[in-house]
């Protein structure tokens, strides 16, 4: 193959020097130069050709990034529904506004009236319980045995004070039946005398029961009733409870509670449920000292609660708050009506109640062994109570919540909510005289 492109090459050349002189005579043959006979030289084999590289294919374009979504925009807050304005609460909300924040303070105690008179055992409201009520406006009197000597003279009694407070009394008696009975327990009382509540089992008896105590307290002049008990008997060794409670069942407790509720309330009484948040499962008596239980939450929820709740769907206005200490749902031993957990979270939160709170009486041991009068009020409203019920001192109580306001620790529009309250299960009760 070299050889004949050598050939060709000479060939090549000969023919570029003939046409590059063509003046010049032709090569002679003779001068020893001898052309080659391109004919019979083998064809020049045809160049391969190479091929063309492929276009590189062009980058697909990248894709438009598509725009973010804009934030949708939070939900604003829906606002807390504005109470409905009853007749009650618009009394009570005019009524409030017209007090003083002493005379407002004072609304938040229900005391004996020893405790207002600041003397000797009353039976009977005359002068001394008229100056007393004025310098003093308390929220309610509550009457024991030794201030119910009669039926006349118990009327009377009842009758008068009411006629002498600027703003409606709340007129309050333990009548449960039983060993708890300040006006059974006295045939010259005219009441009718009920065995303990561990002895029934019927509801329409029990129903019964609170429809008769209704209608024969009301007739004395009483309007409200620190019962039925609410508590259910877990605990056998408990003292201060014990028969007291219907029943060790809680389901049965609660059903019975119901009806004694429905009885009081159909006959236009005042109920309460007692001592929340349950003080079966104790031993020790709160009256000598502080009483603890270590019941659960989770256990309280299925037993000593189920009472409450039944009782606060039947209707009932008042639960009472016992000095009891449950440290499984606190974290300490602050007594139960002390304390925001029980009172607030629970009771209003958890149980859904709106009603009247109460405390048990501070002038038992679980508070006075512990807390000065002014302290224990103080604490009481703090956690979410309504109404103190028999502070040890009640100057000294209300001069710590006068003071506590003064502070800062309490601010006033707390009082007036409780007060608010207090004034307007009064009116929806008919204690408050129609023209006002």
């Amino acid at each position: 193959m070299k050889k004949i492109r050598v050939l060709w090459l000479l060939a090549l050349l000969s023919v570029l020097a003939a046409c590059a002189a063509p003046d010049q005579e032709p090569v002679r043959s003779d001068v020893g130069l001898q052309l080659p006979d391109l004919s019979a030289l083998p064809a020049m084999p045809a160049a391969q050709a190479v091929p063309e590289p492929e276009p590189e294919p062009e980058p697909e374009p990248e894709p438009e990034p598509e725009p973010e979504p804009e934030p949708e925009p939070e939900p604003e807050p829906e606002p807390e529904p504005e109470p409905v304005l009853t007749p009650a609460l618009q009394w009570a909300q005019e009524a409030a506004a017209g007090m003083t924040l002493e005379e407002q303070v004072y609304q938040l105690f229900l005391v004996t009236p020893e405790a207002l008179t600041m003397g000797d055992t009353v039976t009977r409201a005359a002068g001394i319980t008229q100056a007393a009520l004025a310098d003093r406006p308390v929220g309610g009197i509550v009457y024991f045995a030794r201030n119910l000597i009669s039926r006349e003279q118990t009327a009377e009694m009842l009758q008068n004070s009411q006629s002498y407070s600027k703003i409606p009394l709340f007129l309050a008696v333990d009548e449960e039946g039983g060993r708890v009975s300040r006006l059974g327990s006295n045939p010259s009382m005219g009441v009718t005398a009920f065995p303990p509540m561990a002895s029934y089992s019927d509801p329409e008896e029990v129903y019964e029961v609170g429809a008769t105590l209704g209608r024969e307290l009301r007739e004395l002049g009483f309007n409200l009733n620190f019962a039925p008990v609410a508590d259910v008997a877990t605990n056998p060794e408990n003292t201060e409870i014990g028969d007291r409670a219907f029943s060790s069942d809680p389901g049965t407790a609660a059903e019975l509670v119901a009806s004694a509720v429905r009885g009081m309330e159909d006959n236009g009484l005042l109920s309460t449920l007692k001592h929340f948040p349950g003080h079966g499962g104790t031993t020790a008596d709160t009256h000598d000292g502080l009483a603890v239980t270590q019941r659960t939450l989770a256990e309280m929820e299925a037993a000593e609660f189920l009472p409450f709740r039944a009782g606060i769907e039947a209707g009932a206005p008042v639960v009472m708050v016992g000095h009891l200490s449950v440290p499984q749902l606190q974290g300490d031993h602050t007594p139960a009506d002390l304390s925001r957990t029980v009172v607030t979270d629970i009771l209003r939160g958890e149980l859904g109640f709106d009603g009247l709170i109460v405390t048990d009486a501070q002038d038992m041991g679980a508070i006075t062994q512990m807390y000065t009068s002014a302290g224990a009020a103080v604490a009481a409203l703090e956690a979410g109570v309504d109404m103190i019920l028999m502070p040890a001192d009640l100057t000294e109580a209300v001069e710590g919540v006068l003071a506590a306001v003064t502070s800062g620790r309490l601010t006033e529009s707390r009082i007036t909510e409780s007060v608010t309250r207090i004034l307007a299960l009064k009116y929806e009760y008919g204690l408050v005289p129609a023209e006002e």
